[in-house]
């Protein structure tokens, strides 16, 4: 069964994005840039107003009475 879209025959040409995308060379890059990505959101939304360090603290909870 042959794959072919508009002329272009994925199954004989998608090997060609690897030979310009070496997972080799790029792949600890990539994985550096999404981990750097991801903590820069994780401080912006514990840094907004209301939210995590600036959150208001807990309401202490009364201890409910003993059951006789």
């Amino acid at each position: 069964m042959a794959i072919e879209f508009m002329g272009y025959k994925p199954l004989e040409n998608d090997y060609k994005f690897w030979l310009v995308v070496n997972p080799a060379t790029w792949l600890i890059p990539t994985l550096i840039a999404v981990a750097l990505t991801a903590i820069l959101i994780h401080v912006v939304a514990f840094d907004l107003e209301g939210q995590g360090w600036h959150a208001p603290a807990a309401e202490a909870v009364e201890a409910a009475p003993a059951a006789q």
